[in-house]
């Protein structure tokens, strides 16, 4: 078989003949396969190669992610059945119903026989990359129906312990299962918290996704207790303390890919509720142009964060976005001749190569103390978490004059007002206009998912009623969301920042030095380039990235 495949990659021009004939040679030398050698080389791709091998063995190669799957095939099959034995139901043909798993599972013949069985249907295999086979699982197969089964089979359990039971059955308990299967639809969902909040009757469960809390189905109240204390001992806190917050942290394995959970424990007056923080890594390896940044705007940055020193500010409300920008540029600037220390409240992504610093306000390591013990680490580059106080201000700007680049957070509502609230802050105007160089403005909103977006028309009055400013150059196209399994019927999948970026020009570090409002530093900006937040969010409903009503959502 291997011959043929390798065949098939010649003739579709994947490989050439002298690739084929060095690695045939090499792969003699150290015992490995020829395909093997081939993908470590980086000559073909593995998905290149699983596919040649299935049309070898003369079955049908499918892109699972991106096919339309009938619904009524889906129906045949339960999310459990479908995990099992790692299908996923596509079609009916001529011959019966197509089901996709990958090479291994097609050529079972045990399989086939027991999904005969189950759909009452002739079955014929495709195939897939086995990776992409569980995502579809999970995007077809929502856990509500399964969390219920689990549900029901928590209450009807007697409550008591046989000793007798083997240790491994444990596993398999329908509160295990049950947290499990939680945890796994708000990775799937792409949920950033998962909300575990008692009332009086129930047990309220919520994912933020995309910003926005998303309801599931509540638990009965019968099984708070076991599932908070479940939680609390995954997270290591302490079960026995139930009057007074808990913090605690725990990693879990999904898709063969560790994630890190923070975990907050807070006492109401129906019970803790549970706040878990998916803390996904991808986030902080992002690069700049994958967060929403047009050319111009990045541009702009790009400029402020290649200079020696100066100070670089993200603003924004709780939720913008601010930290995914500083973590990317911080991955722009990165390189082995600098040295990067971060001060931060708390360390949500560890970063290799950088140093990095966890405040602790009850031993005394306040942002303010951390920085001056920084300035004595010998940085090049320091990024601070977030400007909270005149004494930090003030060394943060210090710090930039004398040949530091500082990247840091401030909570207003706009760039304009980091000059304004700097100086509230007690920071002398003159030091504001001399280390600042460029403040960026930030919000969030959802992105639409290109599975299921639709086109429609809007009418001039339409735009007129929500002041819609066409942006020069650009032909609007207007989507609508419609939701599909790949957005978990919120057509929407994702999300892409909005910015206004303002560098510091000396007309501006004018109206800074003799106070000027926020609202004179912005009429300045403007006249100077400046992209506002809103028009920078049209921008963005033109290229059919977002709609009208999330820009106004989460613009005032």
């Amino acid at each position: 078989m291997t011959t043929s495949v390798v065949e098939i990659l010649a003739a579709e021009g994947l490989i050439t003949r002298d690739q084929v004939a060095a690695a045939t040679v090499s792969a003699e030398s150290v015992g490995e396969p020829v395909l093997t050698l081939l993908v470590r080389q980086g000559a073909v791709t593995k998905k290149d190669v699983v596919r040649c091998t299935v049309q070898a063995a003369g079955l049908e190669f499918v892109e699972v992610m991106d096919v339309p799957v009938d619904p009524t095939a889906v129906s045949l099959l339960t999310g459990d059945q479908a995990r099992k034995y790692q299908v996923v139901p596509w079609m009916f043909d001529k011959d019966g119903l197509v089901v996709v798993s990958d090479s291994q599972t097609a050529m079972n013949w045990q399989v086939r026989d027991d999904l005969q069985a189950i759909t009452r249907h002739p079955v014929r295999f495709a195939c897939a990359m086995k990776s992409e086979i569980q995502s579809r699982i999970n995007l077809l197969y929502r856990a509500e129906a399964e969390l219920g089964e689990l549900v029901r089979d928590m209450l009807e359990e007697e409550p008591t312990l046989d000793i007798m039971a083997p240790v491994a059955s444990t596993s398999d308990a329908p509160l295990v299962r049950y947290l499990n299967l939680l945890l796994n639809q708000a990775i799937s969902d792409n949920a950033s918290d998962i909300h575990v909040e008692p009332s009086e009757n129930n047990i309220r469960i919520r994912f933020r996704i995309d910003g926005v809390l998303k309801e599931m189905a509540p638990a009965p109240k019968e099984i708070q207790s076991a599932v908070i204390s479940r939680l609390k001992i995954m997270s290591e806190m302490d079960i026995a303390e139930r009057r007074i917050p808990q913090d605690g942290r725990l990693s879990v394995a999904s898709r063969g890919k560790k994630i890190d959970l923070r975990v907050s424990c807070l006492p109401t007056v129906w019970g803790e509720k549970i706040v878990m923080r998916i803390l996904d890594n991808t986030a902080a390896t992002m690069a700049l142009p994958d967060l929403g940044f047009s050319p111009e705007n990045l541009k702009k940055w790009r400029a402020a964060y290649e200079r020696p020193y100066g100070m670089l500010i993200v603003s924004g409300p709780t939720g913008s976005g601010k930290s995914t920008s500083l973590y990317a540029t911080l991955h722009a600037v990165s390189r082995p001749e600098v040295n990067i220390v971060t001060v931060e409240d708390p360390v949500e992504y560890r970063i290799p190569g950088i140093n990095q610093v966890q405040t602790h306000a009850k031993a005394g390591l306040t942002f303010a103390a951390a920085l001056r013990s920084i300035l004595r680490a010998d940085p090049d580059i320091i990024l601070i978490g977030e400007i909270r106080d005149h004494e930090t201000a003030q060394i943060a700007i210090e710090s930039a004059l004398t040949g530091h680049l500082v990247l840091t957070t401030l909570h207003t509502n706009d760039a304009p007002s980091v000059i304004t609230r700097l100086t509230e802050m007690g920071v002398e105007p003159f030091l504001v206009g001399s280390a600042l160089e460029c403040a960026t403005g930030q919000r969030l909103a959802r992105r639409l998912c290109v599975k299921c977006r639709r086109q429609v028309d809007k009418s001039d009055s339409e735009l007129a009623v929500v002041n819609y400013e066409y942006p020069p150059g650009v032909t609007p196209t207007f989507y609508e969301p419609v939701g599909c399994t790949t957005c978990a019927n919120t057509g929407y999948r994702g999300r892409l920042a909005m910015h206004e970026v303002m560098p510091m020009t000396e007309e501006i570090g004018k109206l800074a030095l003799r106070n000027a409002s926020s609202d004179e530093v912005r009429r300045s900006a403007v006249e100077q380039g400046m992209r506002t937040l809103r028009q920078d969010g049209w921008l963005k409903v033109a290229e059919g990235l977002t709609t009208i009503g999330e820009v106004l959502r989460v613009i005032a």
